[in-house]
């Protein structure tokens, strides 16, 4: 080097990812975590996911005899008053981004091929395999059960979600745009169909959808002043979180005293409904603090995937509490809880993104096979084709969220 040269800087080169890393970035899809999307709704999704993964794998650890504490089982209760609910908030909230972006006949093409045509495939499958297994898991099936897919899919374990939403959404899709219903004319419609779904309940297909379409059109309802500028600066105000905690710990211990304290567990419908909203205003500000601490950021990744999820967790989660207690002898009710959750929730993210997407099972999940659209191996794998449509609604101003 000449004399009155600087010294030539020698930056540390950076290590290609090794085999361990680009197996996880592919199996878990976390490039999800690099893109400009609204996090809080992958939060809210991988929360909801979670929570419903959460019930099913206590429900089969009760189901094999097994005893868990009275706290776990109080949890489960509480949680159902808003887990559901939540979804098709969620849902609802970006259909009209949807009306403005697509056709009618071609956002209901989109949502049979997201919603419908996996509770098909994915009931048969599930059906089959507990038949197939039937001396080592709790569900006692026979053909008939093959017919509950047509009419009663509250038979089905977690499946009846899929085609209630279906339902609600072709229905809400009608009623907006060949009814002309907006607004409280459907938050109207909603509360009698809500009222009515009791009446309906030995056919679950109806009873299903009319009970949860309210929550349907309040989604859409609120989305037209929920991304304004002072709705979302409410809703990640640090102060608004704690504030709301002590009303939904209230509301949730109330709703557990009703449901405790009723013969058949048949809480008012009226009642459910406040606690119920009361409990997703909660969990959406929760998001919103998770967004503005960027922490638990596997919960986006479960979130993104909770689709699949959804479809694969009692499976997995019924195979893994047979291996867990049938090989390694364990037999600890706790254990089993935790060990189920983590591995029933983890499980379909690797088989969807290791097997199915842009691989030769994509028809589990699609009518045709998608162009591949990923890297193998890198953290900037694309979106599953399957991802539900975040667009928000049209003529909404709203902060662009941040880059994540």
């Amino acid at each position: 080097m000449s004399a009155g040269q600087p010294p030539i800087s020698r930056q540390p080169a950076i290590s290609a990812p090794n085999p361990v890393q680009r197996w996880f970035y592919r199996a878990f899809n976390t490039g999800v975590l690099q893109k400009s999307r609204l996090a809080w709704v992958d939060y809210l999704r991988g929360i909801a996911i979670l929570l419903v993964v959460y019930r099913h794998v206590l429900l089969g650890i009760q189901n094999s005899g097994l005893l868990l504490p009275p706290s776990y089982l109080n949890a489960n209760i509480m949680f159902f008053s808003f887990r559901m609910p939540l979804f098709f908030i969620l849902s609802g909230i970006f259909i009209s981004g949807s009306i403005a972006k697509k056709s009618l006949g071609r956002i209901i093409f989109i949502k049979f091929e997201n919603l419908l045509y996996p509770y098909i495939i994915w009931s048969i499958i599930q059906i089959t395999i507990q038949i197939a297994a039937n001396h080592w898991t709790n569900a006692q099936r026979s053909a008939i059960d093959y017919t509950y897919i047509l009419y009663q899919p509250k038979q089905l374990d977690q499946f009846w979600y899929l085609p209630a939403l279906f339902n609600s959404t072709v229905i809400y899709l009608l009623t907006k745009t060949k009814l002309k219903l907006h607004g409280w004319m459907q938050i109207l419609l909603g509360l009698i169909l809500y009222f009515l779904s009791p009446f309906c309940r030995s056919v679950t297909m109806m009873s299903d959808w009319m009970e949860f379409y309210l929550f349907f059109a309040i989604g859409d309802t609120i989305s037209s002043w929920f991304f304004r500028e002072n709705v979302q600066a409410f809703l990640k105000n640090r102060y608004t979180l704690p504030c709301l905690l002590p009303v939904f710990i209230a509301t949730q211990l109330y709703y557990l005293h009703l449901y405790n304290s009723s013969p058949d567990h048949d809480v008012n419908l009226g009642l459910f409904l406040i606690i119920a909203l009361i409990g997703c205003l909660t969990m959406c500000a929760l998001a919103y603090r998770l967004q503005d601490w960027n922490i638990l950021r596997f919960l986006r990744v479960l979130g993104y995937h909770s689709l699949y999820i959804y479809v694969m967790h009692v499976i997995a989660a019924a195979f893994v509490r047979v291996i867990l207690t049938k090989v390694f002898g364990i037999h600890q009710p706790v254990a089993l809880l935790f060990i189920g959750i983590a591995l029933a929730a983890t499980i379909p993210v690797i088989i969807y993104n290791l097997f199915i997407v842009d691989k030769p099972l994509w028809f589990l999940f699609t009518l045709e096979r998608k162009k591949p659209n990923r890297t193998p191996g890198t953290p900037n794998d694309a979106a599953p084709s399957g991802t539900p449509d975040k667009s928000i609604p049209a003529g909404i101003k709203v902060a662009v969220p941040e880059k994540l």
